[in-house]
């Protein structure tokens, strides 16, 4: 049994936030570290000052601290090299190498990666770095149009359009990208966490990406989730860990990439049956903040297992027998301009996770651009955890606030 551990928390969003709040329930957690955090961890953790892209800086910070753990949040860190330093100053670290992380910082690369573990359940795709390039793309795959920045875009770098001229726009304006076949279906997430060997696989969650009610409007880095998702097909998760997670850990394994941390498999569940729509090297946001708060086995456990190469010997996950729903509540203008500086009134306490906010010198809760607010619930029905949800983000005061009032509705 892990006692007395001392954790340091990399990040500063909605999903760091539900990591140190699941992590400050556990008792084998005696201090929590968050960098550089942001007010809702600041209530939870102490906060330290960091560049989290410097893995210089983050390593001295972790024996500062003299953290017995490292939990990378976002994926630009680790594709910066982050977990790589502080592993080699022999710190346990949760979150993938930067080699193994890009699985997510290309596109491109997930794509061979499958390619070459023989995963065949994933979106035909072509790599384009020139407009006529893309323009046949589009012409071979037709509408609606996928089309991805091949490198990390913080969740705004797919475009999917039956718009000719927009989709051939975005993949001008960013140089190399990945045109796929549109997968029909609704999509879901899982997240499987990994210690190179053995994976383990968490509770589904789905998210919704466009800003408008409906599934309108352009894609963001998500405006709510709910879990657990009980219409999946009930073989889905085994399934999707039998001939899609271990075969591409394996390959990545046999480049002398071995996985550590979590895998966000990101499905659509097509009429010609479930795909990979992407990888993700991390945590996924908002889809943490439903997940984590139904977790009941130890957090802790799992994570210091994975980072130490031990998971087979952690039992599997337990989960409460509840809904939970999260709400993402972003600043005036969001996703094309958003507002920084506009002061929140009612965002703090019980239920609201933080992202894009900071702490005023007046002492007064504002945003700082982007999502600001995940509001999230549990409950005995989804219903109720919705309605409950709702009842947070109606008790937010935000000048011009964009939140969706559909989440979980369907």
């Amino acid at each position: 049994m892990l006692s007395a551990v001392r954790v340091l928390i990399i990040g500063s969003g909605g999903r760091e936030h539900a990591l140190t709040a699941a992590l400050r329930e556990d008792p084998a957690v005696s201090h929590l570290v968050a960098a550089p955090g942001n007010p809702g961890m600041a209530a939870v953790a102490e906060v330290a000052s960091v560049n989290p892209l410097d893995p210089v800086q983050v390593t001295e910070l972790a024996q500062r601290v003299r953290a017995d753990l490292v939990v990378i949040g976002p994926e630009a860190p680790l594709t910066a090299g982050v977990s790589d330093a502080v592993r080699a100053a022999g710190i346990a670290c949760f979150g993938p190498s930067a080699a193994a992380a890009e699985l997510e910082g290309s596109k491109a690369f997930a794509k061979k990666v499958m390619a070459s573990a023989g995963v065949t359940a994933t979106a035909d795709a072509v790599v384009c770095t020139t407009e006529a390039e893309a323009a046949a793309a589009l012409a071979k795959f037709g509408p609606p149009y996928v089309v991805k920045n091949d490198s990390l875009a913080a969740g705004k770098g797919v475009v999917v359009t039956s718009d000719y001229d927009q989709a051939l726009r975005h993949a001008v304006d960013c140089e190399r990208v990945v045109i796929e076949q549109y997968l029909d279906g609704p999509e879901v997430s899982l997240f499987v966490v990994a210690d190179g060997v053995t994976a383990v696989p968490l509770m589904l969650a789905q998210d919704f990406k466009r800003v408008g009610n409906g599934d309108t409007g352009p894609n963001t880095g998500g405006m709510g989730a709910y879990a657990p998702v009980t219409w999946a097909p009930a073989d889905l998760v085994p399934r999707m860990m039998t001939t899609v997670v271990e075969p591409v850990l394996a390959e990545m394994a046999a480049q002398g990439r071995p996985f550590n941390g979590v895998l966000y498999v990101g499905l659509a569940l097509t009429s010609q049956g479930p795909k990979v729509v992407e990888f993700n090297v991390r945590f996924g946001d908002p889809e943490t903040q439903v997940v984590l708060p139904l977790l009941r086995s130890s957090l802790l456990e799992l994570l210091h297992a994975a980072a130490t190469g031990r998971l087979a010997e952690v039992s599997p996950p337990t989960w409460a027998d509840q809904y939970a729903v999260c709400v993402v509540i972003a600043a005036g203008g969001y996703p094309t301009t958003s507002r920084a500086g506009d002061v929140i009134v009612g965002g703090e306490g019980p239920g609201y996770l933080h992202a894009g906010t900071a702490r005023a010198a007046t002492g007064e809760l504002v945003t700082t651009g982007g999502r600001a607010l995940g509001c999230t619930a549990l409950g005995d029905t989804l219903a109720q955890a919705r309605e409950r949800a709702y009842e947070l983000v109606h008790r937010v005061r935000l000048d011009g606030a964009v939140y969706r009032d559909d989440i979980a509705d369907r």
